[in-house]
């Protein structure tokens, strides 16, 4: 890739709550509460990507399979990889037509150049190493092909700078390993990985807005949400989530 790792996350705010590998650690996790989102998001996001039918899609970090699900029935042929297994249990079930594997991202189990569309939403942060996994989404991407993939914002105003105004921290989700970067980090990331950035959407996590009647008390104790419904209204920079729509490196489209 041409640069030292440690060099591309530099900078980055990194948590780290476990030493060495992940996968023990999102096995428990899966094993327990998992991690979804509405299934508005994965429509939406097919629909930005435009997706077709009888294109090849891959998922990095499926979890549960809920993309995989929506784009087999779109007629897209659809894989998807995960680092736990216990994720892909309710994957295989719930998309009986997509095809599901244990893998991790830094070393995908895909020849070169052969998915027209590769997704990675919320999961490069917390690779170990993020460059490896860039590089590897652009070397099974065909040279027309399309990257989408979404990683937090350092001064994301909802999450990280209103956090810090609340509390005098930083946002920890929990997870084994967190990153966050601001836009031109990230970029420089992915460059590095083979990756040309197209595209960059401001986004907010669309889990956090209430689904339930039940959830609006959530508003109480997180005021910030309020500011869900006005993110395609804020500067890019000011998003909590950066989404990338990106190329491989070096071709024409």
């Amino acid at each position: 890739m041409g640069r030292r790792d440690d060099e591309l996350t530099a900078g980055m705010v990194e948590i780290r709550h476990v030493e060495g590998g992940t996968r023990s650690a999102y096995d428990e996790i899966y094993a327990d509460v998992g991690i979804r989102h509405p299934d508005a998001l994965w429509l939406w996001l097919l629909r930005l990507i435009d997706v077709q039918p009888g294109m090849r899609l891959l998922d990095v970090a499926c979890g549960e399979g809920q993309l995989l699900r929506f784009a087999t029935m779109m007629g897209v042929e659809a894989h998807g990889v995960d680092l736990s297994h216990v994720a892909l249990v309710p994957a295989r079930l719930g998309s009986p037509g997509a095809l599901a594997a244990v893998a991790d991202g830094e070393a995908l189990p895909y020849p070169d150049a052969y998915f027209d569309r590769v997704t990675n939403m919320g999961s490069l942060e917390h690779y170990e190493d993020p460059a490896r996994g860039a590089a590897e989404m652009a070397r099974v991407l065909k040279p027309d092909g399309l990257v989408c993939l979404h990683v937090p914002n350092t001064f994301g105003l909802r999450w990280n700078v209103m956090h810090a105004w609340r509390r005098g921290d930083v946002h920890d989700d929990g997870q084994p390993i967190q990153r966050y970067g601001t836009r031109a980090q990230w970029t420089r990331l992915l460059a590095a990985g083979g990756l040309s950035v197209e595209r960059v959407l401001g986004y907010e996590e669309a889990a956090d807005w209430p689904q339930r009647p039940a959830d609006w008390l959530g508003l109480v104790r997180h005021p910030s949400r309020v500011l869900i419904p006005a993110a395609r209204f804020l500067p890019v920079d000011m998003a909590s989530i950066f989404l990338f729509l990106c190329r491989k490196a070096g071709q024409d489209t």
